[in-house]
């Protein structure tokens, strides 16, 4: 007997994922969120192929506690999992209408509804029915468990087809999506004061407020509300003035970031240890490193919440996991679980574990004060900037001996990271709410930690190299104590990781005196991913001559060693500062569900992990952060960005995610292309005009 996907296994009772609808439409929930990358789209297309519907047909519906609970959307899982269980569940519910068609003797086809139902067949015992879902809605018991044993339909009218994104018409034509349109009768507006810095406490306040504005204060919590969105702004900026807070140095110095990671106290996490010692030969020595990193989304964290009882809240939230997200808040609060039902609302720019979940329990505390009346709780830039959680600095040091002619006889990987998931309910369960630091009594929450391997791991994410190496030992150091927040980040340790194993290889290849791309191939037997190093190296001329001052450089990695295939061959011009120009890149995903969805996930994937590469950078002293503006924490530019061409290497493999391949790779092949226009290596990100500055110094 077959087994249910794991998504399915935990949720399988169809109804929760698929309901048809007497006028034709049928409604689809998933326990995945659309976080702009196009999920709903491509899931869509999964469901209408094995219901055997036009895609017309199909409603997709935001998760929420009427939904299957599938966890976190992360990890560019959504596709592998979601779209497995949900091919499954279709199948099953094809098969239910089939069956209860076949036993009324329904033989010939009934006429679609409103348009968009489609008479459709499927299988009844030795034989084949057709049937309508409009007809049958209602009729059929979908209150049942999935069969594993379903057969699944192998036409493919939308699996493969480039459909257009259901989510983007409202965002391209400005109608209301996001969560910050949300409006409920009687919504109030409210605002959190930020304390000024880290573990500050507030000592007291007396600000003149108006008419109608509501302070609200418990411990150093401390948020207004009203009626009005403006005078809201206007009256959080009056406290801010009149709260006197007691505060105190506690972040590290920012000079000395490599230090402060090295000096523990750390988790040691062994990845591999061949337990061989490397043998004699040449041998090459590099660390590399990048600074705490911001989500910087375009627009700040939002979240919307009303106290339906004492014992009952309903919570609107971005977060990209929201059935963790109510847990947490339910025991942050001594509720229930289900007591906090949390529905996904879209915002855009959410790729990790930004400040979703925190605004939406700023939101519950304030809803808290005014119960029975929605409170919308935005968040402002400066505090996003500032009070998210950051991806964690890291540094690696790489060593690896080299035979006499030219191959690696060993190599030795030891990264450096704070944890790389402060999600809530990590480590155990912990609600991981910002605001609950605040409350009386403070919340004392653990430093963040790292996913297991078996989820991808954290910090080590891709510290294991795809190439074929003798006697490794590689080596994950994560801080088990840490004063800045850090989380999940697009990638998580994969972009450190594979921006410092393959400037490495660039920098063995250089002291084997071999090209970059022979060099790499010579170490690669995996057929796939040498299709797509070659495949990107010929898309971008590989090998032509260049004029001075311009450089090649190539990045190649499969995420998480297990996902997809991307190699990336960048293309700068470095004078006074690096120009990125283009970038080719090649993928393989798999079975490709939308081909124009591929190429938007990684071109996104790549023009993010270029910015975090050429310009970004958390700054702060030994109080606060202070890049919490767009001019102190810059993000790459409009004017900045690199033409890019993605070829998309489709085949009837498993389908895996593409959001999160490019970001290791494009930050390699980048620094390897400014190794080569410039003829110096710089290992310390963002490659900024100082830090070329500074490798030239450290060289000469």
């Amino acid at each position: 007997m077959a087994e249910l996907p794991p998504g399915l296994a935990a949720n399988p009772i169809l109804a929760r994922w698929i309901q048809p609808a007497a006028d034709g439409t049928i409604a689809v929930r998933v326990g995945k969120v659309e976080l702009g990358q196009g999920i709903v789209t491509a899931l869509a297309q999964i469901a209408a192929d094995q219901l055997g519907v036009d895609i017309a047909a199909i409603r997709m519906l935001p998760a929420g506690p009427d939904g299957p609970d599938e966890g976190l959307t992360a990890g560019s899982l959504s596709i592998m999992n979601s779209g497995s269980a949900l091919r499954v569940a279709a199948a099953n519910v094809r098969e239910l209408f089939a069956a209860a068609a076949s036993s009324a003797a329904v033989r010939a086809a009934t006429p679609g509804t409103a348009g968009t139902d489609a008479t459709t067949e499927g299988t009844a015992g030795a034989g084949t029915v057709s049937f309508s879902y409009a007809e049958w809605a209602g009729r059929v018991d979908l209150e049942v468990p999935a069969d594993p044993d379903v057969p699944l339909r192998a036409e493919r009218e939308f699996v493969g087809a480039d459909v257009p994104r259901f989510d983007l018409p409202d965002k391209v034509f400005g109608r209301p999506r996001y969560i910050q349109d949300v409006r409920l009768p009687g919504q109030m507006f409210g605002r959190v004061i930020k304390p000024p810095s880290r573990g500050a406490r507030l000592l007291s306040v007396e600000p003149a407020l108006p008419a109608g504005v509501m302070l609200v204060r418990e411990g150093s919590f401390l948020g207004i509300l009203a009626a009005d969105e403006a005078v809201a702004v206007r009256a959080a900026e009056v406290v801010r003035k009149a709260a006197r807070w007691a505060e105190h140095d506690s972040l590290p110095d920012e000079d000395e970031l490599d230090k402060f990671l090295r000096a523990g106290p750390h988790e040691t996490i062994t990845v591999v240890d061949d337990g061989e010692e490397p043998p004699a030969g040449a041998r090459v020595r590099a660390t590399y490193s990048r600074p705490f990193i911001a989500h910087a989304s375009m627009a700040p964290s939002c979240g919307v919440a009303v106290w339906r009882a004492a014992d009952l809240v309903d919570v609107w939230s971005h977060s990209q996991g929201i059935f963790l997200l109510g847990r947490a808040i339910a025991r942050e609060l001594g509720l229930a679980p289900e007591g906090v039902r949390v529905e996904h609302a879209e915002n855009a720019g959410c790729y990790g574990h930004n400040a979703a979940d925190d605004a939406a329990f700023d939101a519950v505390l304030l809803a808290r004060a005014v119960p029975g009346t929605p409170v919308q709780v935005l968040w402002s830039r400066q505090d996003e900037l500032a009070w998210a959680p950051f991806g964690s600095a890291m540094t690696a040091d790489v060593a690896g001996t080299l035979t006499a002619d030219g191959r690696l006889s060993s190599w030795q990987y030891d990264v450096y990271s704070q944890g790389h998931t402060a999600r809530p309910g990590y480590a155990g369960g912990v609600p991981g709410l910002l605001s609950a630091t605040l409350l009386d009594p403070p919340a004392d929450y653990p430093a963040a930690v790292d996913p297991p391997a078996e989820a991808g791991a954290g910090s080590t994410r891709n510290a294991l190299p795809g190439y074929d190496l003798p006697r490794r030992r590689v080596t994950g150091h994560r801080l088990i104590e840490s004063p800045l927040r850090s989380s999940a980040m697009r990638a998580l340790g994969a972009h450190l990781n594979v921006f410092a194993i393959e400037s490495f290889m660039d920098e063995a290849a250089l002291e084997a005196g071999r090209d970059p791309l022979d060099f790499r191939l010579a170490h690669l037997s995996d057929p796939r991913a040498r299709q797509v190093l070659e495949s990107a190296a010929e898309a971008a001329g590989w090998g032509r001559e260049l004029p001075e001052g311009v450089g090649l450089g190539l990045g190649c990695a499969r995420y998480k060693g297990r996902g997809a295939y991307c190699a990336v061959v960048a293309e700068v011009e470095a004078e006074t500062e690096v120009r990125l120009r283009r970038l080719h890149i090649a993928v393989d995903v798999g079975l490709v569900v939308n081909p124009d969805g591929v190429r938007n996930q990684i071109e996104g994937g790549a023009t993010q992990s270029a910015s975090w590469t050429l310009v970004e950078r958390v700054r702060f002293d030994r109080r606060q952060v202070t890049s919490d503006t767009w001019e102190t924490y810059p993000i790459l530019r409009f004017s900045q960005t690199p033409a890019i061409e993605v070829t998309v290497l489709g085949s009837e493999e498993k389908s895996v995610g593409a959001g999160e391949a490019a970001q290791g790779p494009t930050a390699a092949a980048i620094a390897n292309a400014v190794a080569s226009a410039i003829g110096v290596r710089v290992r310390d990100l963002p490659l900024t005009t100082e830090a070329i500055v500074a490798a030239i110094d450290r060289d000469t």
